[in-house]
Formats: C-alpha cells, structure tokens, sequence
C-alpha cells in the first residue's frame, strides 16, 4: 500500500526542522521535502547573534545542527520541488514534487522567503555574474575587490560588515537617509573605514562589462542627479517575499502571499498548517521560526488525534 505520512512538511528551514524534531517526538511519521540545502536563509547568514543560547554561531553551523537533530528525532528526509497541494476526497493532502507525489494527513507549510528582486536592466542578465543575493556564498569571489550593497535592513548591513571583511571596499546604496539595521549594526558600519554609504538613491541600471558587472548606475530621488558607482560585485537585500506559489490553489494567503494562520498555526484548510516566515506576522526572525514550528507540531498532533483516530 502507498504510504501516508502523518505528517508532511514542506521546507526544512528552522520551522521546518523544529517542526520535524516535536512531530517525530510525538510518534508521529514525519517527511520533510526541501529542494535545498536544510536551513533555510541561516544557510546563508555568516553569524548569529540573536538565538538564545548561542551568543554567536555561524548560520551554517545552526542549520546542521537542527538538521541532525531532526532527523536522530526520527524524522525522514526527501528532496523535492513542491508544485502543488491539493487535498483529495478522502483529506488527505496528495504534495506534487513533479516527478514523485508524497501524502499525508497534515502538512506544515514552512517554505520561508525568496529574496525581492529590484527588476533593473541588467539584473537577470548579470545575476551570478558579479550580482549576488548571498555574500557568504560569493563574497570570496570579490577579494580586494570594490562591491556595492542595496538595502539598508538587517540583512544588508549584516552583510556589508562580513563585506568589509574581504574586499576593498563596500558601498551602501540605501533609499532613504537613515539606515532600518538595528543600532548596534548601525554603529559597527559607520566606524568601518572601508564602508560608504551612497543616501536617498535607488538603482537604475546594472551595466556589464566584459560579460561580467562592471557599474551600477544611481539616481538620488531627492535630487534626480544620476552616480555611476564602479563595482565588481552587487549584493542585493531589499526584502523579501513569501515561497507560496505550491499552494495558491488552497485559497489560505493574504494580498502580499504570506499564509494566514491562527494563534495554533493552523490555515483556513483542515489540517493544514503553517510556520515560520512564510507566515503573516510582524517579526520574522530564527526564534520565532523555532516558536512557531513547535506550535504547528503541536497543533498536527492534536488534528490527528482528534479527527482521524
């Protein structure tokens, strides 16, 4: 017979794993589908400083650390391309990864984000050619070497600090005239001697040169003067947007396609589930990833208790 989980979750970021590690706990069958490497955005974050108990870790340390940890829980691992959710007569959820289907009872949505593209000439076709949404991943490519930095969140500055570190030199190209980084980040990249800001500009265009990035052009929307900034590399972090495209048949996303949950995770379809940053919420961050991962664990555990035995 055709296996059915009892539960299945969908993206092994830290709501997915967390979510995997009090499920399998719980005696329940647990699958976690991911395309990627396990650990979500932390796979791509150089440190962190804000996860309890950890007064610093790099973000791929995190991410394996959580990722053992799931699968000594018991829980089982699969790679997939989720392309569609649907639930079938019976309830139960039929996950379509293309080439293979995976069932279950319940399923957690713990997709997480992509980042925001800026849509400028010259970024598709420069993208992996000097144009980067990761500088842990690629920031050695830049080795002594002048890069620019688009956003003025967290992400951005954390970014620009780990920057600093390897290249020449870092400019910061921000819309507005003030950074959104929390302060303390602030203040480590304004003493940083090889970090510039570029204020109240956006970009307007990538400009190649010899098959690789070689300007980015500017405009300061105050001023409408136009910058052409040389620069090997550009890192770009100017937000991000929800991975929900697998689920837009379930009718369970806002405006903005984030999943709209209730207070025990649970979407407007039986049981499905949602954690982590694919979720409608206020703060997005790794503890509250974990939070709500536990809680939709939980909240599947209940479901099949209640409803189905």
């Amino acid at each position: 017979m055709e296996k059915i989980y009892d539960v299945a979750i969908i993206g092994a970021g830290p709501a997915g794993m967390t979510a995997a590690i009090y499920a399998a706990r719980a005696s329940l069958s647990v699958v976690m589908i991911e395309r990627g490497a396990p650990g979500g955005q932390m796979v791509n974050t150089f440190e962190i400083e804000n996860y309890t108990g950890f007064e610093k870790i790099s973000g791929p340390e995190l991410s394996m650390k959580m990722f053992e940890h799931a699968q000594s829980a018991g829980a089982e691992y699969s790679y997939g391309n989720v392309e569609n959710i649907s639930v079938d007569e019976t309830g139960v959820k039929v996950i379509d990864c293309g080439d293979h289907q995976v069932k279950a009872q319940t399923v957690i949505v713990a997709t997480g984000t992509k980042h925001r593209l800026l849509n400028v000439p010259g970024e598709s076709e420069l993208s992996g050619r000097g144009i980067s949404w990761c500088a842990v991943c690629d920031g050695a490519f830049f080795r002594g070497k002048k890069v620019v930095v688009i956003g003025g969140g967290d992400s951005a500055i954390e970014e620009a600090i780990y920057l600093a570190g390897l290249v020449e030199k870092v400019v910061v190209i921000h819309r507005r005239d003030e950074l959104r980084a929390q302060k303390i980040l602030q203040e480590r990249a304004f003493a940083d001697e090889k970090i510039e800001f570029v204020w109240d500009s956006v970009v307007e265009a990538f400009e190649d040169k010899g098959g690789k990035l070689g300007a980015v052009k500017v405009k300061n929307i105050k001023t409408g003067e136009n910058l052409t900034i040389e620069a090997d590399g550009a890192f770009i972090y100017i937000g991000l947007d929800p991975i929900t495209d697998m689920i837009k048949g379930l009718e369970i996303t806002d405006e903005a396609g984030y999943v709209v949950v209730d207070h025990a995770m649970m979407t407007p379809v039986p049981g499905v589930f949602a954690a982590g940053d694919v979720v409608s919420k206020e703060l997005r961050q790794v503890v509250t990833a974990v939070n709500d991962g536990a809680i939709a664990a939980q909240s599947a555990f209940k479901y099949i208790e209640t409803k189905l035995k």
